[in-house]
């Protein structure tokens, strides 16, 4: 059977696997996918997460659950050798092998894009992640415990209460419009804290945020996020966060001990940087409209093909960003969906089809009861954007299961509020364990061992001559 790689397990890779699995014909073909991780990510989900309104188990979804026939290896791809269609897979213990290939599909996915600005790498969180969601929502959680029992005005007591989200773009937005909604339902089981006292502040280089949407209703988002204690710096950018003291480039200094980074992504540079397969200037491989990657010429390379947010895809219908799809969800999945039926079609000896989505519209939330939504020159916002902002999502989850799963979750937090217990010592799970843990006493030291009687010195011939002489005067007396 012709074999089939898939190289990343999270959106896009996801949902090639899973459309192979129902389209394909029995034996017609053999499906792999390599994943470091055991599950996907549904990440317009991890601001929720973070903001305790879904539990992080049902954010994610799970590789085996799901995929029946297509066989799954746990490691990371660390080097794609298209010359011999094969792929170096280095899994999460034991040591690096091959994996051979008829066709190669490269969903790797992004990485969060950084800038060397003193401290990001040392502190800030990212939010790509269920770790990282569900760290931020541990930290927010854990530095309200942790400043409850300090006095007002103590320094680190506001530094505990102030949250820093770097970058304007929907991921930056939902996040800290969700952080801000979390903060504010804190306080009701934390009355020692008063609302004044939980700093927010957004930093976008930018003279604006969400550029999907349209000005005016930007600045709609920045007013009512500002009405609700979570300002936005505008043309403002982060010089430095080192130590925790937040220093912009509008002259504002301030300390923040919860820092989350959004201000862009990039391709996943693990596989991009180790690969014979053509890359652009952005780090991306390079594809035609039907997904199949290209060279430099325009010319198809047989037998390889990438999407989602490693793949420079051009947008057909001119909206995209220097004529590409830009990387976010919606194009990563019906690329996913795309590129499954052109890998069928070819196996079947057919033409693949060029991909073309034109978005309806781009709808975010801003944090409980309310969102914002914008198609075209038509804008809804508050409650009604927040509920198509979970409509839209829930029904967007993969599989039934886990679409109850999170419904059901939003249901039990209508009715009893978010579930906000802290799960932040399971990072250190022995700590309690070893603290009071019996240990072997040490051996104790071994007793010197006496030291032995010295040998009798042998006489000397003098002496030998004397002591014959005392011998023969007692014989003569």
């Amino acid at each position: 059977m012709p074999k089939i790689l898939i190289v990343g397990g999270g959106y896009a890779g996801f949902y090639t696997a899973w459309k192979l699995e129902k389209s394909l014909r029995r034996g017609e073909a053999e499906v792999t996918m390599i994943d470091p991780l055991p599950y996907m990510t549904y990440q317009p989900f991890l601001p929720e997460v973070a903001a305790g309104a879904i539990d992080p188990r049902y954010a994610i979804v799970n590789h085996r659950r799901h995929l029946k026939t297509t066989k799954l290896i746990s490691g990371r791809a660390t080097y794609i050798n298209h010359a011999e269609k094969k792929v170096t897979v280095t899994p999460v213990v034991g040591e690096p092998f091959d994996v051979e290939y008829d066709q190669v599909v490269v969903t790797a996915g992004a990485v969060s894009r950084t800038f060397p600005i003193p401290g990001v790498a040392d502190l800030a969180y990212g939010m790509k992640n269920i770790e990282e969601a569900v760290a931020v929502r541990d930290r927010l959680i854990t530095n309200f415990d942790k400043a409850a029992v300090l006095p007002k005005g103590d320094a680190l007591r506001e530094r505990l209460l102030t949250v820093t989200v770097v970058g304007g773009g929907f991921a930056g937005i939902e996040a800290y419009g969700e952080l801000r909604s979390a903060a504010s339902a804190l306080l009701k089981t934390y009355p020692e804290i008063d609302f004044d006292e939980t700093k927010f502040h957004l930093v976008e280089a930018m003279g604006r945020i969400m550029p999907e949407v349209s000005l005016e209703t930007s600045h709609w988002v920045v007013n009512r996020l500002a009405e609700r204690g979570a300002p936005i710096h505008l043309d403002t950018q982060l010089k430095s966060a080192t130590g925790g003291v937040v220093e912009l480039s509008n002259g504002d200094s301030f300390e923040s001990d919860l820092i989350v980074w959004t201000a862009g992504v990039m391709a996943n540079p693990t596989v991009t940087r180790n690969t014979d397969l053509p890359i652009e200037a952005r780090g991306r491989v390079t594809t035609n409209a039907s997904l199949r990657v290209i060279d430099t010429e325009g010319v198809v390379i047989e037998g390889a093909w990438a999407a989602g947010d490693v793949a420079a895809v051009p947008d057909l219908t001119g909206a995209g960003v220097g004529g590409f799809c830009v990387p976010n969800a919606q194009h990563a999945v019906r690329q996913a969906k795309r590129i499954a039926s052109n890998l069928i079609a070819v196996l079947r000896g057919e033409d693949p089809v060029d991909y073309i989505h034109k978005s309806l519209g781009a709808v975010a939330g801003l944090g409980l009861y309310d969102g914002v939504f914008q198609s075209g020159k038509t804008a809804i916002k508050g409650f009604p954007a927040w509920l198509m902002h979970r409509g839209y999502h829930g029904l967007a989850m993969p599989s039934w299961e886990r679409k109850w799963r999170v419904i059901f979750g939003w249901l039990g937090n209508f009715f009893l509020g978010r579930d906000f217990a802290t799960l932040a010592a399971v990072q250190t799970p022995r700590a309690n364990f070893e603290e009071f843990a019996s240990r072997p006493k040490p051996p104790a030291p071994a007793a010197e061992a006496p030291a032995a009687p010295a040998a009798p010195a042998e006489a000397t011939p003098a002496a030998q001559k004397s002591a014959a002489a005392e011998k023969a005067e007692a014989r003569a007396e």
